[in-house]
């Protein structure tokens, strides 16, 4: 919540000049210090490539690409650093202190099955503290290497963390992430987590990244929000088919292989409206 200023009586000039002073400080106060207005989200509607399981060339008109942090951007495009935020890749365990690990009440790691990627434990100020400071560093590093914008991924881990760690940890969590990407002058992302999109302005997320919106039906909720700033990816012709149906043109939206194959890669597919 914002600061209520505290009124106080004095008499004549002083109280003037009290007033003044007071109103000033308080605008300062309101004032964060990286706003999303300093920062640029991806064009709506423009043609999109998801890139994150490895970079290639992109295909013909594509001007906006998300690709790994660990990957160069896309030259002369609107790139968008993927980072894990909120999971531990798979083999990275060991690049992590043992207690930002979450771990149940028989002290075994809580993973996200689908991938094999532990969470990370959000459940106290000082966690989040030291979570974000090194995901903070590799969003300094997304911003140094000429990207425009952040996907943190996974923001809907507190749904598979076994009612441990709850959406409030969470968003207390993303806005440390949204303030540092402000800073460095990137644009960021909600990923997925459309229970969570009412709260997008106090969280500091400037545009959505949406997968299988159009499949579950789900598109029309992100741009009760985020307007036209969000991105669609499907990985079924009929997820595609939906999104194409309500949203052509005014969302940017492409199917995926689930495994996001490179080009050239078995397994490959890129489909757009």
């Amino acid at each position: 919540m914002s600061p209520t200023p505290v009124r106080v009586r004095f008499p004549g000039f002083i109280a003037a000049v009290a007033v003044a002073v007071g109103a000033a400080l308080a605008a300062t106060l309101l004032i964060p210090p990286a706003t999303a207005a300093a920062v640029t989200p991806p064009p709506p509607g423009a043609k999109f490539d998801y890139q994150i399981g490895g970079a290639y060339t992109p295909p013909s008109g594509v001007t906006v690409v998300s690709r790994d942090r660990g990957d160069a951007p896309a030259p002369g495009l609107y790139n968008i650093c993927y980072v894990n935020a909120f999971q531990v890749q798979p083999g990275e365990q060991g690049d992590w202190d043992a207690d930002l690990l979450l771990r149940d009440s028989a002290g075994r790691l809580v993973i996200d099955e689908d991938w094999g990627e532990p969470l990370l434990d959000l459940r106290t100020a000082d966690k989040r503290q030291r979570i974000a400071a090194k995901v903070n560093g590799w969003i300094s590093e997304c911003a140094d290497d000429g990207f425009q914008a952040v996907e943190p991924d996974n923001y809907d881990s507190y749904t598979r963390s076994k009612n441990l760690v709850t959406a409030a940890h969470a968003q207390a969590y993303i806005r440390l992430l949204s303030a540092h990407a402000h800073g460095q002058g990137l644009a960021i992302a909600q990923k997925n987590t459309v229970e969570l999109a009412g709260d997008r302005v106090q969280n500091g997320l400037d545009f959505a990244i949406a997968e299988e919106c159009g499949y579950y039906r789900e598109c029309g909720d992100y741009t009760a929000e985020f307007g036209d700033n969000v991105i669609v990816i499907e990985y079924t012709s009929q997820g595609l088919s939906r999104a194409c149906s309500g949203f052509r043109n005014r969302l940017s939206i492409v199917r995926r292989d689930v495994d996001v194959s490179p080009a050239g890669s078995p397994g490959y597919v890129y489909r757009t409206c």
